[in-house]
């Protein structure tokens, strides 16, 4: 039930859908600032990631989730309890597709998912950008068969086309309650695992197929220098010894652009000069590991 908004509104919204349908560039959208890797590869978020908007009249908590898939791994796994959970401890959850490819079987299997709990759902349908807007009447009376959402709104999270509208919606749903984080904080993640996204990224967007899901970073040392420099020191884990050698390219090509193109991503972050200094490891068959796994972060809800 719609609720004024002439007091201040608290609460927290999960982004829910495939793999690749545009949650992180939503959520990066939503707090103007990136928190949230971005990658053509599906399946690339792997943690819920909280990010935080505020504004004098409300305080919005957003959780990316992991895209809702079947899994194939332990981590996989991990990522699928994480995306179900968040459905449990929200107050309104976004299901986000992508008009540009209508509905699909992983779409219906998410609103199966949908239908066992008691959320308020948005259908926030992406990339209008790349539809022409008579096509959008047919799309919409197909989810509609499906599922009674709260609301139905297009987007495009990417060029920012009708978000203001979504945050106000958003916002109506949301219970009286206290700002949860400062007005400047953007994420409740500590900078070292955002900064460890930020790698993570570039690596995606510099490697072949079979890497993307075989690679984890983890940060093994961050710190402020006397000169005001902040000091990170990461390492790349990868499953074989033939995807070491191509993060690391011929001659060291491709983890030098990869460590140049995320320090100037973790400058912007932290509003700090940085020296990044990278390493790759073999840890083969890591994401089957639970000691591994929980090594890295990933713990199960």
């Amino acid at each position: 039930m719609n609720q004024p908004t002439n007091k201040f509104r608290s609460g927290f919204v999960a982004i829910v859908g495939r793999p690749n349908v545009g949650k992180s560039t939503l959520m990066n959208h939503l707090i103007g600032q990136k928190i949230a890797i971005m990658s053509d590869k599906p399946q690339t978020t792997r943690n819920k990631i909280h990010g935080v908007y505020t504004k004098d009249n409300a305080q919005i908590v957003f959780l990316d989730t992991p895209g809702i898939h079947k899994p194939s791994s332990k981590l996989g796994d991990y990522m699928m309890q994480t995306a179900n959970s968040a459905l449990q401890e929200v107050e309104a959850a976004l299901f986000l597709v992508d008009v540009s490819e209508g509905i699909g079987g992983g779409d219906r299997f998410i609103i199966e998912q949908l239908k066992k709990v008691k959320t308020p759902v948005f259908l926030v349908m992406n990339k209008i950008d790349k539809v022409h807007p008579e096509a959008l009447l047919p799309i919409i009376t197909q989810y509609k068969d499906l599922y009674d959402f709260a609301e139905i709104i297009p987007i495009s999270a990417l060029q920012g086309n009708n978000v203001d509208t979504l945050l106000n919606q958003i916002i109506k749903y949301l219970p009286e309650g206290p700002q949860y984080y400062p007005a400047d904080q953007i994420t409740d993640h500590p900078e070292q695992f955002v900064c460890a996204e930020l790698i993570r990224e570039k690596i995606l967007h510099m490697t072949r197929e079979e890497i993307p899901h075989s690679i984890a970073v983890q940060i093994e040392d961050m710190k402020v220098k006397e000169n005001g420099v902040v000091y990170i020191g990461a390492v790349i884990f990868v499953e074989r010894d033939s995807q070491k050698g191509i993060v690391i390219g011929k001659q060291g090509a491709v983890l030098k652009e990869v460590g140049k193109q995320a320090r100037r991503d973790i400058e912007m972050l932290l509003g700090s000069r940085t020296f990044l200094e990278l390493w790759v490891k073999v840890k083969k068959d890591w994401r089957n590991q639970d000691r591994v796994l929980k090594d890295l972060g990933f713990r199960s809800e």
